[in-house]
């Protein structure tokens, strides 16, 4: 996988270059992470480049945008828990602080992490460095990508949308 995409995710995605894309939803982008430290960790990106935050939406698109979260949060967690009995829960957060551009983590926890992590958001991996080369998304990963498709897909149609 090239490093290019990494230097505009959002405008990769748009050109249909970016090689982490799931499937496109109604606000933006559904992603799989490029480290899979916690297996089916995803990112929702918007599709509004100018975007940097969720109150640059409008209304009508804030709402579009949690709603592909949503969808996308619903699909890692059956994904995730048909993969992993010890799947816990899904936790969805909007923080933007490192990359300027609107997007959301929706990472999947497990009983299995290590228990100072367990109550900290799942960025606490990465700060105390137990997120290793091992970890980087790869070939290795091509059927974790088609089970989250598949899901993103069935969770769109039970919306209707």
């Amino acid at each position: 996988m090239t490093e290019d995409f990494r230097a505009d995710r959002v405008g990769t995605a748009l050109a249909g270059t970016n090689p982490t894309v799931l499937r496109r939803l109604r606000a933006g982008f559904a992603v799989i992470a490029d480290v899979q430290h916690l297996p089916g960790y995803c990112v929702l990106i918007s599709d509004d480049p100018a975007a940097d935050q969720l109150t640059d939406l409008t209304p009508e698109r804030q709402l579009a945008f949690l709603e592909d979260m949503a969808i996308l949060g619903r699909a890692v967690a059956a994904v995730a828990a048909r993969r992993d009995p010890d799947f816990r829960r899904i936790n969805l957060e909007i923080q933007g602080n490192t990359d300027a551009f609107l997007h959301a983590h929706v990472t999947p926890r497990y009983a299995w992490e290590p228990a100072d992590v367990v109550g900290w958001p799942a960025a606490l991996h990465h700060w105390t460095k137990q997120v290793g080369a091992g970890h980087e998304l790869g070939p290795q990963h091509d059927e974790l990508r088609a089970e989250l498709t598949a899901e993103i897909d069935r969770q769109v149609a039970a919306t209707g949308r």
